[in-house]
C-alpha cells in the first residue's frame, strides 16, 4: 500500500520581509482528514505561514506541497483550498446571501448558498446587510464563503473570534464534519481551549521556528510541573497529605476550601491515591492552565531565550 499523500508538506520554509525573518526553516506535515492547530505568540510567524498556504505570498526558500501538488512562484491558490487570514473579506453593503452569490459568480461555479448559510447558523439573517453584523457573525459568514468551494483544505485564522457559545457550536460542528468527510482543516487560534477541543495535532511556532509539531498527546505533562486547583471534603487533611507527598508543592490557598498545588503527573497521581485511600472526597481537580497552554508557554519561552 502506498503512502497517503499529505495535505500539506513544507520543508525549510523561510520568508523575510526586509531585515525581519518571519519564518526560519519551517517544516510542517499535515495529514488528510485532520484538524491541525497552529499556535504561537503575536509576531511568531503564524499569519505569514497561513498566507503561504493560501498563496497570498510565496516563500523565499524551501519547498511547499499542498494536496500533493508543488506550490510554485505564482500567487494562485490550487483548486480545493479555501479560507481567510486576518478576517474574511466581505461586502458590507450586500446581504449575507448577496455576498455568497457574488463570490459564487466570481468563481464561475454553482453553489448551494442556502446550505452554506444553514451550516454556519445564519439562515435567519440571510437577507440582512453585512454592515450590521457582529464580529462573530462575520466570521461565520466567512466560513460559509469558504464552504462554497467544497474545500479539501480549509485554512482559518481565528475562526472563533467574537463567537458566542451558539456560534462556536455551529463552527466546531462544521469543522468536525469536514474532517470526518476527509477534508483537512488548519486553524490558527489564541484560544487554547478551542485548539484542545478541535485539534488532533498542533504546531507551536515561536520566533519563526517550529518549537513543537505533533499529536496533542505528545505534549505530555509527565515531565512538566503544573499548578492544580484542588478542592476536597476535608481541606485541612488534604493540605497535610499534599505537604507529605513527595514531588508535590503546596503553592497556596485560593480560599479556605481550595488548595493550589504544583506537581508532575506521577506525583499528582500519588496524592490523589492517598486522598481516596483516606476517604477524602475530590470535589475539584483541574490544572490552573491547560496542558497545551503550559507547554505553549514553556516551549515559546525556551525558543525566545535561545535566540
Amino acid at each position: 500500500m502506498g503512502e497517503t499523500t499529505l495535505a500539506v508538506r513544507a520543508r525549510g520554509i523561510t520568508k523575510c520581509f526586509g531585515d525581519v525573518v518571519a519564518l526560519d526553516g519551517v517544516d510542517l506535515d499535515v495529514a488528510p482528514g485532520q484538524i491541525h492547530g497552529l499556535v504561537g505568540p503575536n509576531g511568531a510567524g503564524k499569519t505569514t505561514l497561513l498566507g503561504l498556504l493560501l498563496s497570498l505570498a510565496v516563500a523565499d526558500e524551501g519547498s511547499l506541497e499542498i494536496l500533493g501538488a508543488p506550490v510554485g512562484r505564482a500567487l494562485a491558490a490550487p483548486d480545493g483550498i479555501a479560507g481567510f487570514v486576518d478576517g474574511p473579506g466581505l461586502y458590507p453593503s450586500l446581504t449575507a446571501r448577496g455576498n455568497l452569490a457574488a463570490l459564487a459568480r466570481l468563481r464561475g461555479r454553482a453553489a448551494d448558498i442556502d446550505d452554506a448559510l444553514k451550516q454556519v447558523g445564519l439562515t435567519d439573517v440571510a437577507d440582512d446587510r453585512v454592515r450590521g453584523f457582529s464580529l462573530g457573525m462575520r466570521q461565520r459568514l466567512g466560513l460559509a464563503a469558504a464552504l462554497l468551494t467544497e474545500p479539501r483544505l480549509l485554512v482559518l485564522d481565528e475562526p472563533s473570534n467574537g463567537l458566542d457559545p451558539a456560534g462556536k457550536k455551529h463552527v466546531h460542528g462544521v469543522l468536525n464534519r469536514l474532517a470526518a468527510g476527509g477534508a483537512t482543516v488548519i486553524v490558527s487560534s489564541h484560544n487554547m481551549d478551542d485548539v484542545e477541543a478541535l485539534c488532533s495535532e498542533v504546531t507551536i511556532i515561536a520566533t519563526g521556528r517550529v518549537a513543537f509539531s505533533g499529536p496533542l498527546g505528545k505534549l505530555s505533562t509527565d515531565n512538566r510541573e503544573l499548578d492544580y486547583r484542588l478542592r476536597t471534603s476535608d481541606p485541612e487533611a488534604a493540605r497535610r497529605l499534599a505537604g507529605s507527598t513527595a514531588g508535590v508543592e503546596l503553592v497556596g490557598s485560593a480560599n479556605a476550601e481550595l488548595l493550589v498545588v504544583r506537581a508532575k503527573t506521577p506525583a499528582m497521581d500519588e496524592l490523589v491515591t492517598r486522598l481516596v485511600r483516606d476517604g477524602i472526597a475530590l470535589r475539584e481537580l483541574a490544572p490552573v492552565v491547560s496542558p497545551l497552554e503550559a507547554a505553549f508557554l514553556a516551549l515559546t519561552e525556551q525558543e525566545e531565550s535561545g535566540r
